[in-house]
């Protein structure tokens, strides 16, 4: 197959990793896979240090001319068969195009934040798509009603991790204990994600000086982003001896795997997680909200518990009460790693991937 991602983020994040890792994987398994990037997208870089072809395309909106002739460039000169969108304005120009040209459309939706209701939902996810992939199965049923299309010509398929890359040394998971100054038979709850005001870090923050008087109980923030305005929060409330905050890690496996309870506490947006799944696999037990894909991964009384948003006090119980029974934690944990070898590794991804693409190249 020849395929075309199109992306008109900027960012580095969940959304732009998932496109590198899938097509990797799909290169890996004879396909051909260029890239067609927002000028400054911090794709391209990452994608051409891994040998990608990237063509990297003015994707301003006042430039949809110049961009749609550059994309039709682009389909023509590679042979495209699919175009696979991820944002906004990229699923518009990217999905017109392709449509000009006769090509098939994958639209991947990686939020699973609700989406704008009307023509907006018809044109995106019906016309100009030939089927929908979301990261969440929750949001499948709203884009199939707002969009007017059948919920067969949508599927959840995860971004699965790969347990050929996720590895932890024991020594490497005590060095970052002891960097942070916690002991070894302290128990250590944390989050792993990049600080945004969604993630639940507030609440995060409030349930850690509900507890602060709990012996032995600790608290970590792995990851970069919007770092800055949280510690002034738990400075504030007294935490700086029981809170701590990592920054950016560029490997952040061995700090998710010397956790004793992993927690991700977002408020919205959120489809199926990458630092649950690296936890669930580490055989870490979840505590996270109901929010999005996050329940599929953290199942109720099973592989984790699960909390509403914004409710600091269920949190500061629900740790506790795990912080209490260990039995508990470690079954949890080890059902969390099959459930992730069972149905969320990038192999998996990959071949459901495939399957979609194939099912829309299949002469009909």
């Amino acid at each position: 197959m020849r395929i075309l991602h199109t992306e008109s983020s900027n960012g580095w994040g969940g959304q732009e990793i998932r496109i590198l890792k899938e097509a990797e994987g799909m290169r890996q398994n004879g396909h051909d896979v260029v890239l067609a990037v927002t000028k400054g997208g911090k794709l391209i870089e990452k994608a051409r240090e891994k040998g990608f072809q990237v063509y990297e395309i003015d994707m301003r909106r006042w430039a949809a001319v110049p961009t749609f002739f550059s994309l039709r460039r682009i389909i023509k000169d590679h042979d495209i068969q699919i175009i696979n969108t991820h944002s906004s304005w990229d699923a518009w120009i990217g999905g017109i195009t392709a449509r000009l040209l006769g090509k098939k459309i994958v639209r991947t939706r990686h939020l699973s934040t609700k989406v704008k209701p009307g023509l907006n939902s018809r044109l995106l996810y019906g016309f100009l798509a030939d089927f929908v992939v979301t990261t969440s199965s929750s949001i499948i049923p709203m884009i199939a009603s707002q969009a007017k299309i059948p919920e067969k010509r949508c599927r959840c398929i995860p971004t699965g991790v790969d347990p050929s890359t996720i590895t932890a040394d024991p020594e490497e998971i005590k060095k970052f204990r002891s960097t942070l100054g916690i002991a070894q038979d302290d128990f250590l709850v944390g989050t792993a994600c990049f600080v945004r005001s969604w993630k639940g870090i507030k609440d995060l923050l409030q349930a850690a000086n509900l507890l602060r008087d709990v012996p032995r109980l600790k608290w970590v923030v792995i990851g970069g982003g919007y770092v800055e305005e949280y510690k002034p929060i738990a400075k504030e409330l007294g935490l700086e001896k029981i809170v701590f905050f990592t920054g950016h890690l560029e490997s952040p496996y061995a700090a998710i795997a010397s956790l004793d309870l992993f927690t991700l506490l977002s408020t919205a947006h959120e489809g199926i997680s990458q630092a649950s799944l690296q936890a669930a696999f580490f055989e870490r037990p979840l505590l996270t909200t109901t929010i999005g894909g996050l329940p599929e991964v953290c199942q109720d009384g099973i592989t984790g518990l699960l909390v509403p948003p914004f409710a600091p006090e269920k949190i500061a119980e629900k740790v506790s009460f795990l912080m209490d029974n260990k039995g508990l934690r470690e079954s949890m944990g080890k059902k969390a790693r099959e459930l992730v070898l069972e149905k969320f590794t990038l192999q998996k991804t990959l071949e459901d991937m495939e399957e979609v693409y194939f099912g829309l190249l299949k002469p009909k």
